[in-house]
């Protein structure tokens, strides 16, 4: 089983220069330019009849690329739609199908814990979560529950797994009930 590292991060690129004032408002029109990008894409795609969902949008600082992020069930054939966008926004399309888990990372978000979401911050691989995970834990099997943003089994059954398949008298101990 591999070990998480919950401070392990892809190295980020170095900072090349302060951002400048021409810099900042590139960035703001980047802003609007996303999200009219989402629903123009959204929109579209709907009429060319493909199912998919648009998660999000990224621009490249000065306009030249655009990475669209969606959701669909099966393939989708989206070359009309990327020649569509193409022209509309006059850049580089890439179209980008992701999943539930990575869906939600995109979007990002609070956990039930609390804290921002580990597949927003620190999660890059997911492992199987199965719903043994959650019976040896004992936990309560609800789905909304054990079920995380996403609508899948919540990855942080799997942080204390381990601990849980040791032999019974080396497990953690369920705090006694208290009256």
């Amino acid at each position: 089983m591999p070990v998480f590292k919950p401070c392990q991060k892809s190295s980020a690129r170095p900072i090349s220069r302060r951002a400048t004032d021409e810099d900042v408002g590139a960035h703001d029109r980047q802003l609007g330019q996303e999200a009219g990008a989402k629903r123009f894409c959204q929109e579209r795609a709907r009429e060319l009849g493909l199912e998919m969902k648009v998660s999000r949008v990224d621009f490249s600082l000065y306009g030249k690329k655009a990475v669209f992020y969606f959701t669909a069930n099966g393939r989708v054939d989206f070359r009309q739609l990327v020649r569509d966008l193409s022209r509309r926004f006059g850049v580089r399309v890439k179209m980008v199908q992701v999943g539930a888990r990575d869906e939600a990372g995109l979007l990002g978000g609070i956990g039930i814990c609390g804290r921002t979401l580990c597949c927003s911050t620190w999660l890059k691989d997911f492992r199987p979560i199965s719903i043994q995970m959650a019976k040896r834990q004992n936990l309560s099997l609800n789905p909304s529950k054990i079920s995380g943003q996403c609508g899948r089994l919540l990855c942080c059954l799997a942080y204390e797994d381990d601990q849980y398949r040791r032999p019974k008298n080396r497990r953690p101990q369920s705090p006694a009930p208290t009256s």
